[in-house]
């Protein structure tokens, strides 16, 4: 059995005339839920811009879908509107002032074509109401209903809940929730790896598909941005540099548009330390409060733990076997807007994106930026490599020898059988040679010697290493590679091994 599940693109059953690149999961849950001929309900939830309305407004044909999108405008014009609009797809008579209620509201939706199978989606849920205490008595009021729904209709329905609010929304799935219990199907929505994310620009060359997941991350609103008919450097100086740049202008207000979220700019003062964090892009929280001369206490760590688990903008990043918590910001294009664009910003301004790319950037700056991306790439294209043992999880490690000499290992982790997994990871220049396996050992033993006891365990007979090489590998390293497997399995992975299909 493959570890990992190959997507193509998706042409869901009935009559659709868009293109649906993943979301096989979703797509085939929501499809399979409509289609049961029962009362089904469904909460999908994530960022802005990550897909949500595309697919479920492309999944069914608009006979059978009410799509409703809630706004920041108050619980009681959303009412009205709702009915509104709900009576102009039915075809049926519905006032608002005959529906003063949620609970009236719900209870005339499921009697929309009643002997039909429906899809109804309310997205932008959580603008139902004015917080999560007023969010939690509409869902007891859809509860209520829901309950009853056999009454309604003779045809199967489909509710589905979309929203944005990230936190709100999940608190929907918790016990304490009127519709505990309730749903059908809870799905998070994530950005696309960065398989996926090439897909999306599949005309590109392997190295090229690289760098656009790395500039512009895997949100599908930012890659369907790209032309692909220019080339890499041209869709980054005019979508992400320069100053009226589409995903610019997205990504700068990518907290702004977060409801409820005060002093915006101390959270971008802490996603621009992390972007910028060292030559690793990862800190501590005693590291980000020292890069902005503020306190460590508990208002920064509040705003760190809203910013990780709350927008989903950060994420644990430790250093392997240490306690410490790291953090790095989450997508490729967050990081690329605060740790490369936001920086240089007044320099764009003041000579223009093109000379800032071609003098600052392109030659030291973001080929830098390029190898930390590439070591999250690899780690994630680990999983779709069926001759890699499954890995539970890969850091880095970082640190000094006995000798105060410093060492980098770019992946640890453990195998499912306990086993400890290395990496080195290459993202440019010459093809690795007999000597990069060597070095490898070479910091391995050193670490060992100076107390670290997984570093000991990767030594080991039967311990994976895995090489990878955007160049791919000399014959002289291939030749140690496989004196080095007499003792344990030794992957070497190069560019071709990431969208195999190509």
């Amino acid at each position: 059995m493959p570890l990992y599940l190959h997507a193509t693109v998706l042409v869901p059953r009935g009559s659709m005339p868009n293109l649906l690149i993943d979301r096989e999961e979703e797509s085939e849950r929501l499809l399979d839920l409509a289609d049961s001929g029962m009362a089904k309900l469904a909460l999908i939830y994530g960022r802005r811009r990550i897909g949500k309305t595309y697919l479920l407004t492309n999944l069914w044909p608009e006979v059978r879908v009410f799509y409703f999108v809630a706004s920041a405008t108050g619980p009681e014009i959303n009412r009205r509107t709702l009915i509104t609009e709900a009576a102009a797809w039915a075809g049926v008579p519905l006032e608002p002032e005959d529906h003063p209620t949620w609970r009236t509201v719900f209870r005339a939706l499921l009697e929309l074509k009643p002997s039909k199978d429906i899809v109804l989606v309310i997205d932008e849920f959580q603008y139902l109401a004015d917080g999560s205490a007023g969010l939690a008595e509409v869902a007891s009021e859809l509860n209520a209903i829901w309950e009853q729904s056999e009454r309604y209709r003779t045809g199967g329905v489909l509710l589905a809940l979309s929203g944005s609010a990230v936190q709100t929304l999940a608190s929907l799935t918790t016990g304490g929730s009127p519709l505990y219990g309730r749903l059908n199907w809870v799905h998070p929505m994530e950005p696309f790896d960065y398989f996926y994310a090439g897909e999306m620009v599949a005309s590109y060359g392997t190295a090229d598909r690289l760098r656009i997941y790395a500039a512009f991350g895997g949100v599908p609103r930012y890659l369907a941005t790209v032309d692909p008919d220019r080339s890499v450097e041209e869709n980054i100086i005019e979508h992400l540099l320069s100053p009226s740049g589409e995903v610019r202008l997205q990504l700068e207000t990518v907290l702004a548009q977060e409801e409820g979220l005060r002093d915006v700019a101390a959270y971008q003062a802490i996603l621009t330390a992390v972007a910028n964090g060292g030559k690793n892009g990862r800190l501590s929280r005693r590291e980000i409060a020292a890069a902005l001369n503020i306190k460590n206490d508990g208002a920064l760590r509040f705003k760190i733990d809203r910013l990780e688990d709350e927008l989903g903008l950060l994420e644990a990043a430790d250093t392997y076997g240490d306690t410490t918590r790291r953090y790095r910001v989450v997508d490729p294009a967050l990081r690329f807007y605060y740790g490369l664009v936001l920086p240089n910003a007044s320099a764009i301004d003041f000579v223009g994106p093109e000379r800032v790319w071609r003098e600052r950037l392109v030659n030291q700056v973001f080929p830098t930026y390029m190898g930390l991306i590439t070591e999250r790439v690899v780690a994630q294209a680990t999983r779709r490599w069926a001759d890699m043992p499954a890995v539970m999880g890969w850091s880095t490690w970082e640190g000094t020898d006995r000798e105060r000499i410093n060492r980098e290992v770019d992946l640890v982790g453990e195998t499912l059988h306990g086993q400890i997994a290395t990496g080195s990871v290459r993202a440019r220049g010459r093809a690795m040679g007999a000597t990069d396996l060597r070095a490898h050992r070479e910091h391995l033993t050193a670490i060992a010697h100076a107390g670290q006891g997984w570093a000991r365990a990767a030594l080991k007979p039967k311990a994976p290493m895995l090489f990878f090489s955007m160049a791919g590998f000399t014959d002289a390293f291939q030749r140690a590679a496989a004196k080095e497997a007499e003792e344990r399995p030794v992957l070497l992975k190069s560019a071709r091994d990431l969208w195999p299909d190509s």
